[in-house]
């Protein structure tokens, strides 16, 4: 792996750290400690319906609705679901 790739894996990944943190920050910790108002589900069937749709957005051909990127809350999604798996 050249020295190059290596700072663009480093470079989306803070990317994607600051996203998540910017998020959490600014929704509470809603993904990973729901508050359970309407959706009983546990944490991660919720976090697994968040991610078919987005993926739903993506077959569709919606990547980017407004200021929101599609492919970047995938990772960000997958990222937390991996969270709630390491803290059962």
């Amino acid at each position: 792996m050249s020295e190059e790739t290596q700072k663009s894996i480093i470079k989306e990944c803070e990317f994607i750290k600051n996203f998540l943190i910017d998020k959490n920050k600014k929704y509470g910790d809603s993904a990973i400690n729901p508050i359970r108002f309407f959706s009983k589900s546990d944490t991660l069937e919720q976090i697994n319906v968040r991610l078919d749709d987005k993926l739903s957005r993506i077959l569709k051909g919606d990547k980017t609705i407004e200021d929101e990127d599609v492919e970047i809350d995938i990772i960000g999604y997958l990222i937390l679901k991996r969270i709630c798996k390491n803290n059962e």
